[in-house]
């Protein structure tokens, strides 16, 4: 499998948002395909290919997840925590994109292993950007995700499991 062909996971509950999210996505022109689950239940059940995510040819790990913090039934942290307690998810990357811009987030995030965090931007161009960057980020293990428009809040941590 190429790295075009790999499987990106949204895990946004707010429809609004993973409307643009999809927007930013077909902006950014990215080959990979997207899954996206509504929920930190359904997002972990869909990681470890349980329940009516068991079939990998219909739901393929993926290689990168964004992950909103404020989700039902398992809070966003949670589901970081979970993931990267998970040996068999050990290479998946995963990039918080959250509303919340509280420190606190971020320390837990880097804490819980993310390769970034990233608040919500205000438009489908910046967010676009954002998902290019972090698509370069992983392409090129090591560089610095410096095409995030410097108005965005975006923190990127160093020594991140996931990013091969």
């Amino acid at each position: 499998m190429s790295f075009d062909d790999r499987t990106i996971l949204l895990v946004e509950d707010n429809e609004d948002d993973a409307f643009i999210f999809s927007r930013a996505y077909r902006m950014a022109k990215l080959p990979h395909p997207v899954q996206v689950t509504t929920d930190g239940k359904e997002a972990l059940d869909y990681l470890l290919g349980e329940g009516g995510y068991a079939d990998r040819a219909k739901h393929p790990l993926p290689f990168l997840v964004f992950l909103d913090l404020k989700l039902p039934l398992k809070p966003g942290h949670e589901v970081l925590q979970a993931i990267r307690a998970e040996p068999a998810l050990a290479d998946v990357s995963v990039v918080v994109l959250t509303s919340s811009a509280e420190a606190r987030d971020v320390t837990r995030a880097q804490e819980h292993g993310a390769l970034a965090f990233l608040v919500k931007p205000p438009t489908a161009q910046h967010l676009a950007a954002a998902v290019s960057a972090v698509r370069a980020q992983l392409e090129t293990p090591g560089s610095v995700l410096a095409k995030i428009p410097g108005d965005l809040f975006a923190t990127t941590f160093s020594g991140v499991r996931g990013q091969g």
